[in-house]
């Protein structure tokens, strides 16, 4: 068997290949419970529904147990995942009343259907009764159960890559079929022999970009936009969780942008390790932002480094509109755009 933490341990999955294996035609098993624990929480955290009862939102994923791995046979890839997940919510009616329940997801494998999940939201026993469990009921449950689909769309695209290449014939076609619905007899390699199993890591291409752009403030108040959770709370109009210090995590957007400050240079640089949750797991960009004094106004340049190439345009609107002209229209910054 493979050992896990040879090389980089974000990008290393477990892989067993016998010696004739040519082009992964055999038999292959990929290892994905790891990065499925990962892919879980970060779907599940932060989800959020909100009514004129109040707001509720997935505050931690303390449970995530179970499997998950892909095999490959004769160039059809084949998915096992099997999960069983606990999660706390925690909501706030519009008078500021605060409440606290639990989720919880038994059942979570291929051989259900999405539409059978079992999600048992219930509120804590010394809580009051509230309308938001109601909520949590319907809209929280139905928002889980999207996620969760999500996860099993990402296990059978994102994960995958490299899994299946390309033969003398073509490319082999992929199938979403079951384990439970697998033959267990595995081939073994005509010699008998077994070869060492390997590790294998998945790779992404990536691009760099810089974008520009002024804003009528002074780079010390605009270097503190990004560092105080208050005012990211502001820009973004929903709740973050901003620790603004050198290794502290960030999280904004309802979960869908997080990372961690790698490095400060007060009013001047902020280095960032910054990613959507829906890219592949732990894979994180480099975003370097400079601030420049230009008299009567601050130039900002942002150097994005490491961003999948199919999240190019995407990542250049996200910071163009939740950043730039959300932190302008917030605090007054407007300038003109170039």
């Amino acid at each position: 068997m493979a050992k896990w933490g040879e090389g980089d341990p974000r990008w290393i999955v477990e892989e067993r290949a016998d010696a004739t294996n040519v082009n992964n035609w055999h038999w292959t098993e990929r290892d994905a419970t790891t990065w499925s624990s990962d892919k879980l929480k970060s779907l599940l955290l932060g989800l959020s529904v909100e009514n004129d009862d109040g707001r509720c939102e997935v505050t931690e994923v303390g449970k995530v147990e179970g499997e998950a791995s892909i095999n490959n046979r004769k160039g059809k890839l084949i998915f096992f995942y099997e999960w069983n997940l606990k999660a706390t919510w925690t909501g706030e009616s519009k008078a500021g009343v605060k409440y606290t329940g639990s989720i919880e997801v038994p059942n979570l494998s291929d051989e259900n259907d999405m539409e059978d999940l079992d999600i048992a939201v219930s509120l804590n026993k010394d809580e009051p009764e509230t309308p938001l469990t109601n909520l949590m009921k319907a809209k929280g449950a139905e928002k889980i159960r999207e996620a969760l689909g999500s996860y099993v769309g990402y296990l059978k695209t994102e994960f995958t890559q490299g899994m299946i290449l390309p033969t003398a014939n073509g490319v082999a076609k992929s199938t979403s079929q079951s384990k439970a619905k697998l033959d267990k007899t595995r081939i073994s390699s005509s010699s008998g022999g077994t070869a060492a199993p390997i590790n294998t890591g998945v790779k992404i291409p990536t691009c760099k970009f810089s974008l520009r752009e002024k804003f009528l403030t002074s780079p010390a108040d605009l270097y503190r936009v990004f560092l105080n959770q208050e005012m990211v709370q502001a820009f973004t109009h929903a709740q973050a969780t901003v620790d603004g210090e050198k290794g502290g995590k960030f999280r904004l957007l309802e979960g869908n942008v997080f990372g961690e400050f790698a490095e400060l240079v007060p009013d001047e640089k902020i280095v960032m390790k910054w990613r959507y949750n829906n890219w592949p797991c732990e894979h994180y960009a480099t975003i370097t932002m400079t601030f420049f004094d230009r008299s009567s106004e601050t130039e900002l340049k942002v150097d994005c480094r490491g961003v999948p190439d199919n999240e190019e345009e995407r990542t250049k609107e996200g910071w163009k509109r939740y950043y730039f002209e959300a932190i302008k229209q917030t605090f007054g910054y407007g300038a003109r755009l170039y």
